[in-house]
């Protein structure tokens, strides 16, 4: 089972507000809890019940965020945000995670929560396993590779998987019961993937033993409606007809 760590965000942006919930919204490892707009919101927040780790915003109105930080006696762990890089000396010595200056990209933010759940559960890559991902046996009973989740090597089966989808330098797979996040192209990963699968969109990568249903604009897969690219139209077409 995922371990799921509990988040609060404090942010006084709107802007950034939202791109930081949209952000942390892509990990199934976090659960945000609370959105505040200032220290004094998340305060009673941190107290009431147990929090993994803070987003906390440098500069807040009233009490900063580093001020705000050395009030707390058993802080959670903590990523500074800030438009200001000159912060960052003084932000690690409160031993904090990381230090994100805005506008937070994608990448720069999946760089600090790798950090963050690297050191809360590291784990040990098996022996002679590359990066991102490596085969197991892929016969017709051994279908499957480890993926590094950042948490951990995680045994993905081939036929579970329902389509990938692009985010910049990563994918993300979609199972029926989660998703799974690892940095990788999406189509050096399609390469690993088995003949069954079929690059219909330049973000997406689908598996057609899981399509229910298909038009000429999309791929329907259960609740899911995959869009067809037009570049791709008519190899998928020809793929989908032949069956």
């Amino acid at each position: 089972m995922t371990q799921v760590y509990r988040c609060v965000l404090v942010e006084d942006e709107p802007l950034a507000q939202g791109l930081m919930q949209k952000h942390i919204a892509q990990f199934e490892q976090l659960e945000l809890v609370a959105t505040c707009w200032n220290a004094m919101e998340a305060l009673p927040v941190l107290q009431q019940q147990p929090i993994d780790l803070l987003f906390l915003d440098i500069q807040l109105p009233g009490l900063s965020g580093m001020d705000f930080l050395r009030t707390l006696s058993h802080p959670p762990r903590v990523i500074f945000t800030t438009a200001y890089r000159e912060y960052a000396a003084e932000s690690y010595e409160l031993e904090v995670v990381d230090y994100l200056v805005k506008p937070i990209t994608f990448d720069r933010f999946f760089k600090a929560i790798s950090r963050f759940l690297q050191e809360e559960a590291p784990a040990t890559p098996p022996p002679h396993v590359s990066a991102t991902a490596y085969p197991a046996a892929t016969t017709e009973t051994e279908d499957s590779m480890y993926m590094n989740t950042q948490r951990k090597y995680q045994r993905i089966r081939f036929r579970e998987v329902l389509f990938v989808e692009s985010l910049k330098d990563y994918v993300r797979i979609h199972l029926e019961d989660q998703q799974v996040m690892t940095k990788d192209k999406i189509s050096e990963f399609a390469d690993k993937l088995p003949d069954y699968f079929i690059r219909v969109h330049r973000s997406y990568v689908v598996n057609t033993q899981q399509i229910t249903g298909f038009t000429a604009q999309d791929i329907e897969i259960g609740p899911h409606e995959i869009p067809i690219g037009i570049s791709y139209k008519q190899a998928v077409m020809d793929a989908l007809k032949r069956g």
